[in-house]
């Protein structure tokens, strides 16, 4: 493709070359350029990429987009340059791509808590109208069955070039909808900015991710760019940034929720063990859903996807059959079964928010102890682990504090900020450092009617440290310990 239809419709300036210059990939990672790349100079928070110019034109670089001025560069090769290089890199990556997003409705997930229940969810709806469907999110990118082998190295939601080149193979694959989780951190680097979203949900905003955003304002900000960029937007009424989400979209907007008056509220709502029954009026009529994945929080992400589906124009019942064939999502109030006469549940609660909702959840339907194992990462937002672990001493009847992915800081120094949150709580409680060994004296320790909860990696299947990165996986480790007893 020529460098002039790569920037087609976006304002730069061309300091060097021609716009007849052939560009046959574009990357950001002067590693990965080949013969023909366009070389992307970002401006990361480690690094800049105007300092590896030089590299990516030995590498074979054919072009250079960048935002600041670089002297010697040679003749032959394209420079162009604009003001903000993340935000002209979502246009030109969509344009190389043949602007893919446009080929299929697009549904955005955003919220600190459910994001990726809801894809899930939809998901379900959306195969029971037999259409195809693509999935991208932290737990996996996949069309129908088969995953896409597409790296990327975020956790969410991928890079924009990455993006749209998953964009491009599900559109290759005739798919009718995608359903993506799209993270603060991808609308505030600007990563999903060009993007053809027919829906946006919104689920919640808690705190996190407060080390990037820096204040709760900031970072609710980041969330309401989904609702200027999509057709219609599904917002939770219940949160209390819903009205400021709702003040900044540029959309049509619904509502959803269980306490506030909304679009799509929830009401005769009954919590069991292993599901939770309940009734929404949708056009003047009552309608009954019955979802297999208990909670007050599962009715919340049921909500967001019904009031999308409905958007979307599919029926009641095939809403309610897909809410219904729901099998639950790995790492997500997932339970282990057993049969030992007490629960054992592995989530992915990583935030206060998310800790506070799968302990009330599942104190509502045990009849014993609760008791949590958690633990929370190195080098993200320091201010939520006393805040953690008030919550757990607060609402467990007894809790280990243990490790979970402590990158470059110290296990033992995390622990001790977590323990801060239990210091004037006359609870149960106490610290081991090692991950398994944690996960196996709280199984040891349940008895009959108890609930153990494994809180915070959910689906992940590794542990990383500072100096190495190993398999590990709760649910793995819990049936390991349900074995030993």
């Amino acid at each position: 493709m020529r460098l002039m239809d790569v920037f087609n419709n976006i304002e730069y300036k061309l300091i060097n070359g021609t716009f007849k210059t052939e560009i046959t990939s574009i990357t950001i990672d002067s590693r990965k350029v080949q013969k023909g790349s366009l070389f992307v100079c970002i401006k990361g928070f480690n690094t800049d990429g105007h300092k590896y110019i030089k590299s990516a034109i030995e590498k074979g670089a054919s072009a250079i987009l960048l935002s600041d001025s670089v002297k010697d560069i040679p003749r032959e090769i394209a420079v162009v340059k604009c003001k903000d290089t993340r935000e002209t890199l979502a246009y030109a990556a969509m344009n190389f791509y043949g602007n893919p997003s446009k080929k299929f409705n697009l549904i955005g997930v955003t919220g600190t808590n459910g994001k990726t229940s809801s894809v899930y969810f939809m998901e379900n709806i959306l195969k029971e109208c037999k259409r195809k469907v693509g999935i991208i999110g932290t737990v996996q990118t996949r069309v129908g069955e088969e995953e896409l082998n597409i790296d990327f190295a975020t956790s969410t939601t991928p890079d924009t070039i990455e993006l749209n080149m998953i964009f491009d193979e599900m559109a290759k694959k005739k798919v009718k909808d995608v359903v993506m989780e799209v993270s603060s951190h991808a609308l505030e680097l600007k990563k999903v900015d060009g993007c053809n979203f027919e829906i946006g949900i919104f689920t919640n905003l808690t705190q996190d991710h407060l080390d990037l955003h820096k204040t709760m304002e900031n970072y609710c900000d980041a969330k309401a760019r989904l609702f200027k960029m999509c057709q219609y937007g599904i917002i939770n009424a219940d949160d209390k940034y819903a009205n400021e989400i709702i003040k900044k979209a540029s959309c049509d907007v619904y509502t959803f929720g269980i306490e506030k008056e909304c679009d799509f509220k929830a009401y005769n709502i009954e919590y069991l063990m292993d599901k939770v029954k309940f009734d929404v009026n949708i056009k003047g009529k009552t309608e009954n859903f019955v979802l297999n994945v208990p909670g007050r929080f599962s009715v919340y992400n049921a909500l967001g996807v019904i009031a999308a589906s409905v958007k979307l124009g599919i029926s009641v019942k095939t809403i309610r059959k897909g809410i219904e064939n729901i099998k639950g999502v790995p790492g997500r109030i997932q339970n282990i079964k057993n049969e030992k006469g007490f629960n054992v549940f592995v989530d992915y609660a990583h935030t206060p928010d998310g800790l506070e909702n799968i302990i009330k959840s599942i104190k509502e339907f045990t009849e014993g102890k609760v008791i949590t194992v958690f633990g929370c990462g190195g080098d993200r937002d320091r201010k939520k682990r006393p805040i953690m672990g008030e919550i757990a001493a607060k609402l467990s009847d007894y809790t280990i504090i243990t490790s979970d992915n402590p990158r470059s800081e110290n296990p033992e120094s995390i622990i001790n900020e977590i323990e801060e949150g239990f210091k004037e709580k006359s609870v149960k409680y106490e610290k081991i450092v090692d991950r398994k060994d944690a996960i196996f004296k709280a199984i040891q320790t349940a008895q009959k009617n108890d609930s153990v909860i494994i809180a915070g990696k959910g689906h992940e299947d590794y542990e990383i440290f500072a100096d190495r990165t190993i398999h590990f996986d709760d649910s793995e480790v819990a049936q390991e310990a349900l074995r030993a007893l």
